[in-house]
Order: C-alpha cells, then structure tokens, then sequence
C-alpha cells in the first residue's frame, strides 16, 4: 500500500465515525420509519437547485454526504416497483451515509394519487417523519385499495390522532405543499415517476440497485474529498447538487422518456358491449362511454355532476354504458349494485338509471334500511331483493365486470372508456369533452364511409387493443420447508405471501377459504412468509407458526394461521407474543421448544428466505398470490381468483 492510498483508506475510516457522531438517532434502523431527525435538528438547504428544508418528510441523517430526493406518486405501479430497490439502499448505506427525502409527483391520470398525498402530507405534518413512512409504506404495499376509508385507518395506524387528521384534510391544510412539489418536478424536469435526484444527479425510473449505486459511489467519494478539504457537511448537499444539476445537460431530460415511468395511455381499447348492459341515452349514439363503477365510491358519487352535464351537452350524439365494478373494501357496493340490477330485470334502462340516481343522492348511506327506501321509491319489491342480495344473485355478471374491468387495467373507480380511449377517475368537465369532442369527428369519419350510425362503435372496435395476458411471477416451487393445504397431487399450485399482522391478509381469508370449498383437492394452497418491516409483531408472528409447522405439520400450522388470523383485538394485539403462546399451548405443542424458537429466532432464516422468493419476483406487499405463475396482488375479489384458477386449471388439463 502507498502513502496515498493509507491517506485515503484512513479519511474514509475517520469519516465514516464523524458520519456515525453525527447521527440523529443511536443504532442503524431495520426500515424506513428508522433514523429521521426532528424538524429542528435539520438544515435549511433551499438555496439548492433541489431544495430540501423541514417541510419534506426526510429519512437518515441531515448530514449524510449522500441526499436522494424521490420525486413520486402513490398511485404509481413503477414507484411501488422501486420500493424493494430503496429498502436496498436504506439497508446497504445506512443513515450516516444516505439520506432520503419524500417529493410528490401525484399524476393527472392516477386519481387516487393527490388524495392519497394530502393524507401522507397531514400524517406528516401531525405527527412527523416517523408517522409519514409507516404511512409511506402501507400505501405502497396497499397500493390496489387506495381509499380514504383506508387512509384514515392507515393513519390512525401510525399514531394521528383521527379527528386532527380529518380537520386536515377537510381544511386542505398541506395541500399547497404538494403543490409547491410539482411546481419543482416540472421545473427540474421530473414529469414522470419515479424520478431520483442524487446529489442533484439524476436516476429516472424504477432502476436497479447497480445503478443507484454506481452514483451513490461516485458521490460518496466526492462528498469525502469536500469534507477533507473542510466543506461542512451540512453544506455539502448545496454545493453538490448546484454543481451536478448545472452539469446535466439542460435539454436532454424532457426530451427522452424516462425509463419504467407511467405515460397516459392513448390507446383505443376494445371494450364489447353486452345486451344485458344498462344504456342511458341513443342506442345509435356516435360516442359510447363505457364506465366502471361503484356506488359506494366517494369518487364516482363525485363525478355524477359532471356526468350530468355531458349528457346534457351531448344529447342524442352520447350514450352511457354501465358495468359495475364493487370494490371488495366497499361492503354495500354489492347490495347496492344488486338493488340496481333487479331494478333494471324489471323495468329495464329506465328502472336502472332511476336507482342508479336514488344510490348516489343516498351514498354513503347505504344500509339495508337505505336501500328498502330506495326500492320503495322506484317501485321494486325489497323483499325479492334482500332475498337476492342474500343469494347473491348476480355473482356471476358482477364476477364478468370485475374480471373485465381487471383485464383492461381498469384499476379502481370511476373508470370510463370513451370509444375505447381511458379516462381514469372523477376528471374534471373539460377532460370528458376533449376525449369526446375527438371521438365525435373519428365517429364522423366513419359514418362519411358509408357505416350507419348504429354501427359506428362495432367498426371503431374492431382495430381496438385486446386487453393483455394476465401478469406473471415466476416463483420457484415449494419444498417440504413449506405449510401446505389442498390436494396433494394438484394441478393448479397457489402459493400465498402473507403477513400475520397485515389487515388486508387478514380481509383476504374468507376469500382463500371460499376458493379452497369450491376447489377442494383441485388445488394447493403453500403458505410463505413475507412479514412487512413495519408491522413489529409479525416477523415473531412468521417464526411462531413455523415452529408449530416444525413441530406438529402442515394441519397444525393452518389452524394455528387461522386462530391467529381470528383472534380478538386489533392487528398488533391479535398478534402479540402472548396470544401466540396461548394459541400454541391450546394446540399442545411442546412449549419449552417453542419459546427456545423465539428466542432463538430458530426460523428468521427460513422466513427470510420466503420473503427474498417474493422480493425478487417484485413482490413488495401483502397479500400477494402466485397461481401457477399468474399474479394476484392484494385483497382481491374471489372472481380474481376464480377466473385464473379456471384458466391453470384448463391450461393443465383439469376442469
């Protein structure tokens, strides 16, 4: 070794433990909630190009050599694609030499994202950085439920108290931040997401590891040689990020599309028509909007004025076309869109649309009581439907909705299709009539070809985009390490990442075991552990089960699973280290080796093996559901299931 280099190895070593002084908080955290400092404890560094102050939710240390600013959105699948890849980070550099910082991006196209933004931005602004990435994360690993039922839960969960966190959002009171957020991602040129400044270089897109690191490297070295020149680390995060935005080249950002980022779909989608679809307006209408919805939704109640206003706008050149999406975490959706549909079996379009409207006037209130008044005022009988709502009488043509709307990417409510061309939730008016006014003179177009009007929508489909195959994981098979259920010799293999701790897990089940009644010895179910790093008992939760598997097998371990999933109080409580011992003990295995387990952490190998299976197929949240290689993301409808059960099923040769 030279004397150079023993300079250099020697500046590293005595960096790293000034890194190590500097830290806000003592020991290198597991996950994100770790390591954020207090808003008094961090510089003011707006005079960057990429300014960073107090008011954005930061992770690590103020002073680390390294800043990576995440320019993002909630909604988005590329952000949620790239979370494994910043947990990476976060565990390979560790505070003292990176630190990560929280810009919204929420997309036009993504409806639920500005909400669900306002309600990690009140998190944030009650209760700190901890708070916003527990928040953070649940959204991202929930990203298919995306709800304000569900952010007021998910905040709550992560200590808000409720009512301050409804005041805030009510009041828009950090509504300007994600504002001023934009305002900078268009002005550095960030116009999709995710998009990442590091030191003010940028990283576009859901990339790998190597390619954060490959800068993070480079950065970190010339972070070092600025500290031993004696630059102040709280100004280092300045003086590099003006220097390597100034060295970026100015007009090659907006002009290349950012790898892995989300653009507006412009695609004309082949949506058919049924016969038994309820139709408001012409028949032979010259535009056909096909909407998606859901009459427990906040959001599709919202956009009805609009609706209104197009109709009347358009009259005889519109029609409007239903097809009910109930979403599973709206629990009288179904009711509702069940009134709705034996009101149209009875009086067809007429009775449907006149429910239609009494549901929305109602929503959200939506009980059985609601609902009887409903019926009475559009002259249906309640007693026949209670009795179908019972029976579920419509499964099968609300199963078909679902799996279409699943098909054609038609992800959460309202979804519209405007001869084909996407529109994504309630937009404002000026966003209908655009598409519309396009689609009027296309429309025009054809009929000057000689299609008559009633034909128009069938000729414009028929160059429409098939909607694509279902989405696969390839997931190695499972091995005798394993808790299984179902048929030993089963065609169709599902295997099930799970959390013991997660609600949606939890809300999950009844469908799993509805599917496993159905299905019997055709399928089987395998269990692998995916315990979230914000969830604290459910790493305990994963070893506690495996060693009952260990013990007493794969029958000991399911009714082990579902005395944990059933148990009394809420997601922490059900899961605690004493109900997992009363549940063992009832179970009769052998307690002394059971503790030793957890103590021992006899199992943390095994379970983070699962999780690793999962991480690398781009499983990042829970539940997820692997059928034969087709993938099911989070709390799904049965239909989800049912419909690439039957799919593997007939792909393997079984019925």
């Amino acid at each position: 070794m030279n004397k150079g280099t023993a300079i250099v190895g020697f500046l590293m070593s005595f960096l790293a433990g000034m890194f190590l002084m500097w830290g806000l908080d003592k020991g290198k955290g597991s996950d994100i909630q770790a390591e954020s400092g207090s808003a008094s404890s961090i510089p003011d560094q707006s005079s960057a190009s990429v300014p960073v102050s107090a008011k954005d939710p930061q992770w690590g240390n103020a002073n680390a050599p390294v800043t990576i600013v995440a320019v993002s959105d909630f909604q988005c699948p590329f952000c949620s694609r790239v979370e494994p890849t910043l947990k990476q980070v976060r565990d390979t550099y560790g505070p003292t030499k990176v630190r990560m910082v929280w810009k919204n991006n929420p997309l036009p196209f993504h409806p639920n994202a500005r909400p669900a933004a306002e309600a990690a931005m009140a998190v944030f602004g009650l209760k700190g950085n901890d708070a916003f990435w527990k928040f953070h994360d649940t959204a991202f690993a929930n990203q298919q439920t995306l709800s304000p039922e569900n952010y007021e839960k998910w905040a709550t969960e992560a200590g808000v108290d409720k009512t301050k966190f409804k005041e805030a959002l009510d009041s828009k009171k950090y509504s300007a931040k994600i504002d001023d957020d934009m305002a900078l991602a268009n002005k550095i040129g960030a116009n999709g997401t995710p998009a990442f400044r590091i030191n003010g270089v940028t990283v576009s897109g859901a990339q790998p590891f190597d390619k954060f690191k490959e800068v993070i490297d480079a950065q970190l070295a010339e972070a070092t040689k600025m500290i031993a020149g004696g630059q102040k680390p709280a100004d280092v995060y300045v003086s590099l990020t003006n220097k390597n935005q100034a060295a970026a080249p100015a007009a090659a950002a907006p002009a290349a599309k950012p790898a892995d980022t989300e653009e507006e779909d412009k695609s004309v989608w082949k949506v058919n028509v049924l016969d038994d679809d309820p139709v408001r307006g012409a028949k032979d209408a010259l535009v056909t909007m096909v909407i998606f919805s859901d009459f427990q939704c906040p959001f599709c109640k919202r956009v009805e004025d609009t609706l209104k206003t197009v109709v009347q706008t358009y009259g005889n050149d519109l029609r409007i076309v239903w097809k009910d999406n109930p979403l599973p975490f709206h629990p009288r959706a179904k009711p509702s869109a069940t009134l709705a549909r034996l009101a149209y079996l009875k009086k067809g379009d007429k009775g449907f649309w006149d429910t239609h409207d009494q549901l929305f006037d109602s929503n959200p209130k939506l009980e059985d009581d609601d609902l009887k008044g409903i019926a009475d005022k559009v002259g249906v009988s309640w007693e026949e439907a209670k009795k179908d709502i019972d029976a579920d009488k419509f499964s099968d043509k609300f199963d078909a909705s679902i799996d279409l709307a699943s098909d054609l990417q038609a992800r959460g409510t309202p979804h519209f299709f405007i001869n084909g061309v996407r529109l994504s939730g309630a937009q404002p008016l000026e966003n209908f009539k655009k598409i519309i006014d396009d689609q009027l003179a296309k429309a025009k177009a054809v009929l000057s070809r000689g299609v008559s009007r009633a034909k128009v929508y069938d000729e414009l489909m028929k160059e429409g985009k098939e909607p694509p195959p279902p989405e696969r994981k390839d997931i190695a098979a499972p091995d005798a390490s394993d808790p299984v259920k179902g048929g030993a010799n089963a065609k169709v293999v599902i295997q099930e990442f799970s959390d013991f701790q997660c609600p949606f897990c939890k809300r999950v089940e009844p469908t799993v075991l509805a599917i496993e009644k159905e299905y019997g010895n055709k399928i089987k179910i395998v269990w692998r552990h995916m315990p979230l790093p914000f969830h604290k008992n459910a790493p305990m939760a994963a070893e506690a089960a495996q060693e009952v598997f260990a013990q007493k097998g794969s029958a000991a371990f399911w009714t082990f699973h579902d005395k944990l999933f059933a148990g009394d109080g809420d997601d922490a409580a059900r899961t605690d280290r004493p109900q997992l011992e009363k549940i063992a003990q009832d179970l009769g295995v052998d307690m002394d080796k059971f503790k030793a387990a957890l103590d021992g952490s006899t199992h943390k190998a095994k379970i983070d093996a699962d999780a690793e299976v999962g991480n690398k197929a781009g499983i990042n949240g829970t539940p997820a559901f692997v059928i034969n290689g087709y993938y099911v993301s989070g709390a799904q409808p049965e239909a989800a299931f049912k419909k690439l059960i039957n799919r593997a099923l007939k792909e393997a040769g079984g019925k």
